[in-house]
């Protein structure tokens, strides 16, 4: 008596592989979509503190003239580099100073370049903005809530 070979078909592996490219073309651009958005809300998290720092020296009349016054881990001097972002400060010790992460470190390209700033008012509110400057491949959806694309 004469078996038959039990196995798979050339057409039946072709089409499993076909399913899986197909698969694989969907979840690999939206995995890096996710991926952008989580450094552009990690770099807001890095700077985000910082803002209670600021208003205790300014309400003590401290003075403020670089992130590491703020408790930003790092060297004195300007500026600090974070996993993702460069921190600066512009108006440092002023009504109206900005906390700036421009992000520039490890980041998708379609980030690298956004800038994160927290802008605080006169009357003591704080805003936050993300511009896109510099970033090929910007999708609105990187934003955090709450901190609109200008």
């Amino acid at each position: 008596m004469k078996t038959m070979q039990k196995g798979f078909t050339l057409i039946e592996l072709m089409i499993v592989v076909a399913i899986i490219g197909i698969l694989a073309a969907i979840a690999i651009p939206q995995y890096q979509d996710y991926v952008a958005r989580s450094q552009v809300t990690s770099a807001l998290q890095e700077i985000s503190p910082l803002k209670t720092a600021a208003e205790e020296k300014l309400l003590s009349g401290r003075s403020i003239s670089d992130p590491t016054d703020l408790g930003a881990a790092g060297t004195a001097g300007g500026t600090i580099t974070t996993e993702y972002a460069t921190l600066t400060l512009n108006n440092a010790g002023d009504e109206d100073m900005e906390i700036v992460a421009t992000l520039d470190q490890n980041v998708q390209p379609a980030v690298n370049g956004a800038v994160i700033t927290l802008a605080r008012s006169a009357n003591g509110s704080w805003s936050c903005t993300v511009t896109a400057a510099g970033s090929s491949g910007w999708d609105d959806s990187y934003a955090p809530s709450g901190c609109p694309v200008s």
